[in-house]
């Protein structure tokens, strides 16, 4: 967050009358100077999201209020996923059909876990992705950084538009946003050949042409011979989807080496 979205000098005094109201709520006496310093420190984040926090401190502290309780809620608010949830993103990342919605933080700390994950260790890996997540978020709300998400795009075109309705749902990504995601992420086959190759996949009757007829003939006994392949071939294939998954991962390790870089420069 820059300082352009600072809140303003009338907001900063509100938010210090709202500091002493809260902590004489909490049976706590408050000085001016007291709660003007601390609301001078959290100007820098949203106005409403402070305010939220103070009154999660109103429900729920038994103790004094103190600034950390307040920043406490305030980064909790930030719509960062907690480490297990980040752990489960960052483990869909291993299918390379999936599309995956993922912040900065888990795409920073799955680079730094894995070596461990390549090594096979998934429990180690966990503990290396979670320490590493953890480290990276402190920091970024040290630094009052909003949450960013962006996609890491699979292979299935129907889970695809899936993973982004889903986070503009959970208002991960803007509708905006998200539409445009879905604008360049669906193709709609416009050509009688083009529903013919959607067919093929779906089962829909179609008619395609005396020439795509041949070449979706073709791939029909392509898709039989695979389903019939040997064991030796099965292994090929395997290596294949292995070796596409490697890369995969060296493209998202690459872009948070990216984004740390440019993190590094600001």
């Amino acid at each position: 967050m820059n300082s352009s979205e600072r809140m303003a000098p009338e907001q900063v005094a509100r938010l210090a009358l709202a500091i002493t109201a809260t902590a004489e709520v909490l049976g706590q006496s408050l000085t001016a100077d007291a709660a003007e310093m601390m609301a001078g420190d959290l100007a820098e984040y949203p106005a409403e999201v402070v305010a939220g926090a103070l009154k999660a401190c109103r429900r729920e502290l038994v103790g004094k209020l103190t600034l950390a309780a307040i920043l406490q809620r305030v980064q909790a608010a930030d719509g960062r996923p907690g480490k297990d949830e980040a752990w489960a993103i960052a483990m869909n990342t291993n299918d390379e059909f999936e599309t995956v919605v993922l912040t900065d933080e888990i795409q920073l700390a799955l680079a730094a876990a894995k070596p461990v994950l390549d090594a096979g260790d998934k429990v180690g890996a966990r503990m290396a992705f979670i320490s590493a997540y953890e480290r990276f978020v402190g920091q970024a709300r040290e630094d009052a950084k909003p949450v960013n998400w962006h996609v890491s795009v699979g292979f299935d075109a129907s889970r695809r538009i899936q993973a982004v309705t889903k986070a503009v749902e959970m208002k991960r990504i803007p509708q905006e946003r998200g539409r445009l995601y879905l604008a360049d992420l669906s193709v709609t086959p416009v050509t009688e050949d083009g529903r013919a190759v959607v067919a093929l996949l779906t089962g829909e009757v179609a008619r395609p042409s005396p020439k795509l007829r041949a070449k979706l003939a073709a791939v029909k006994t392509s898709m039989l011979e695979m389903q019939s392949a040997s064991a030796k071939r099965k292994d090929e294939m395997r290596i294949e989807a292995a070796n596409e998954l490697a890369d995969r991962r060296a493209m998202l390790v690459q872009q948070a080496k990216e984004l740390e870089a440019m993190r590094a420069a600001q």
